[in-house]
């Protein structure tokens, strides 16, 4: 699964299962796959995919397909199918599709605000983003209001079976960077159905959203570092790196009080030049505060200025997971303990495979 992962599939029939897109908001180029019952995010639009040695069959009439490597047979796979909230669309005519997307199995994903002060600024903007392609190409809005969130999040829970709802968004300028369109979202969200959130934002500038977001009905926080070495962050996202990592450190300790041990997690991108040994002592940091790591390899994603960097090889993945998995373990803060979101689903890793015994 992590050699997957990190080198990609080539289909047979593209339109196998829930469709995939180029660019834009992340997971982007990928597709869901479900391979031995774990569904994994997999790259199908990267240049290590067009070459990739892994190749899936198209579907039989059962649904399945065969994944080969090469020529040979090596596992029985399927595609999570479309969700049939996206024949849906509001009275306004705005279809749910551009409001709030299927992610891996089970998931509901939208960024609230498809817009970023970072992006908006070719010198401030993170080097593997692509909030606004999405936008450009019409396949989205701006801002998601709290009413449209609700109105589509039942839908995917009545229609599809979703089990939890991810709530990103891009950076406004404003100081709570976020928090205060998400805990109107989720507000309306949590009064229309009962459906588990994660919020996701940068440290807003004062503790206080925390509770803020929890009254509001959010079950678990992401506030993402990406990466972790100070000359690396500032060439890669210059606009976060405003952000002093002393802040991130405050905030998630001042999280954890509110939200949990293990309810509050970050995602740190391997393949961006952070060693294993830097994002292995990072990760035991955040499991001292009850922070979930959550350690992902890096996909380029096409149209940004890192779309031509290779993803992490699996070897490297292998170094930063198999101890990570042991870590987490260790810590008692496992995925399939987290409320809601990104490490719960946790299809755009493989870490959570190695926080059993058995390794990926």
């Amino acid at each position: 699964m992590t050699e997957l992962q990190s080198q990609g599939l080539r289909l047979a029939d593209p339109t196998a299962g829930a469709a995939s897109r180029r660019g834009g908001a992340g997971p982007s180029d990928h597709k869901a796959v479900t391979v031995d019952g774990v569904t994994l995010m997999v790259p199908v639009h990267t240049a290590s995919a067009f070459s990739s040695p892994f190749v899936a069959d198209a579907p039989g009439a059962d649904g399945r397909s065969v994944l080969r490597r090469g020529s040979i047979p090596i596992a029985s796979i399927q595609f999570p199918t479309q969700p049939r909230f996206y024949g849906l669309s509001t009275a306004e005519g705005v279809p749910y599709s551009h409001i709030a997307t299927l992610h891996g199995a089970d998931v509901l994903a939208t960024t609230v605000l498809q817009t970023c002060i970072r992006y908006e600024s070719r010198r401030k903007a993170c080097k593997f983003c692509a909030i606004g392609q999405s936008l450009a190409a019409g396949r989205t809005i701006a801002h998601k209001t709290p009413a449209q969130l609700a109105e589509v999040a039942k839908a995917a829970v009545e229609l599809d079976g979703v089990k939890h709802m991810v709530m990103t968004t891009g950076t406004p300028p404003t100081p709570d960077r976020g928090a205060r369109v998400l805990c109107e979202s989720a507000q309306a969200i949590r009064a229309a159905v009962d459906l588990p959130l994660q919020a996701q934002c940068e440290p807003p500038d004062t503790d206080a959203w925390f509770r803020r977001l929890k009254d509001a009905g959010v079950d678990t926080l992401g506030m993402h570092l990406e990466v972790v070495g100070e000359a690396l962050r500032q060439r890669i996202l210059p606009g976060k790196a405003e952000v002093p990592m002393s802040r991130y450190w405050d905030a998630f300790g001042a999280a954890v009080d509110v939200f949990g041990r293990g309810q509050v997690s970050t995602y740190l991108l391997a393949g961006l030049g952070d060693s294993a040994e830097t994002l292995l002592a990072t990760s035991r940091r955040l499991l001292d505060l009850g922070v979930y790591p959550f350690v992902v390899p890096f996909v380029p994603i096409s149209g940004t200025p890192l779309e031509d960097l290779p993803a992490p090889p699996a070897a490297f993945m292998r170094s930063v997971l198999a101890p990570l998995g042991e870590m987490v373990a260790a810590a008692g803060l496992r995925a399939g303990d987290i409320k809601a979101g990104c490490g719960r689903c946790a299809a755009c890793s493989t870490l959570s495979r190695y926080e059993t015994p058995l390794a990926a």
